[in-house]
């Protein structure tokens, strides 16, 4: 602006645009401007009013609403046919009522539900009339410590685990979600998952899914532990978990 006209002198662009917001009858009054004054168009060289220019602002603000819209619509929906997955999943266990059946109801249900191409398990300190089942197996003692560290489930890439081996001879997972299995406050086991694809399972997606899974699959897997008493002594659960 021009220093010579004592009228306009120091007036910044912001102090002309909270005029405009403040005074929208500034555009009544003066209502030629809307179609004298022409602009650049966001999308070519011609010159357009500046009545066509906020109305192609319009557009392209509805259509970023729109789109946004139909993200919304899509996550809505996968959010429903993931619970209906979780619920059809924690069905089957619950319609399990042989426990020694349990564990492969579980990992089988979880693999046909989730599209999940390895699922695996184990579980420690389970009643002696288990020893022999594949989830009872032995695990080292640094399984052990790693599960009980997880304060939330385990997403990565397959760094040669141990649990990795329980998915079966010749697996190609290449990564995989470790899921802690507890009751009580004390750790009893750990489920696996994993993938040939290396993206399926990765340490920047969330796990309040996983975790949700953990906490059906620890209720009812607690009906197959030997917990202890109040005396330190061993208890055989037939009754499922404890509240």
């Amino acid at each position: 602006m021009s220093s010579s006209n004592p009228t306009i002198e120091g007036v910044t662009e912001h102090d002309i645009a909270n005029y405009l917001a403040n005074n929208p009858a500034f555009f009544e009054r003066h209502a030629e401007l809307l179609a004298s004054v022409q602009l650049s168009h966001p999308h070519s060289a011609r010159a357009v009013s500046l009545q066509e220019r906020q109305a192609e602002m319009l557009r392209e603000k509805i259509k970023g609403l729109e789109q946004k819209l139909i993200e919304m619509i899509r996550n809505g929906q996968e959010n429903v046919a993931i619970a209906d997955r979780l619920h059809r999943w924690t069905r089957a266990l619950m319609l399990t009522a042989d426990a020694a059946k349990l564990p492969g109801v579980l990992l089988e249900a979880l693999r046909h539900q989730f599209l999940i191409p390895l699922a695996g398990l184990r579980l420690w300190g389970a009643r002696p009339e288990f020893a022999e089942a594949d989830f009872a197996q032995a695990v080292s003692a640094d399984v052990r410590s790693f599960a009980e560290s997880l304060s939330h489930p385990y997403c990565g890439i397959n760094s040669g685990f141990e649990a990795a081996r329980w998915l079966g001879e010749g697996n190609t997972a290449l990564s995989l979600a470790l899921i802690p299995l507890s009751v009580q406050g004390r750790s009893f086991g750990l489920l696996v998952l994993g993938s040939p694809d290396a993206t399926r399972y990765t340490a920047e997606m969330g796990t309040e899914f996983l975790a949700r899974i953990g906490e059906i699959a620890s209720a009812g897997l607690a009906r197959l532990l030997q917990l202890q008493d109040g005396d330190g002594g061993a208890t055989a659960s037939t009754d499922g978990p404890a509240a």
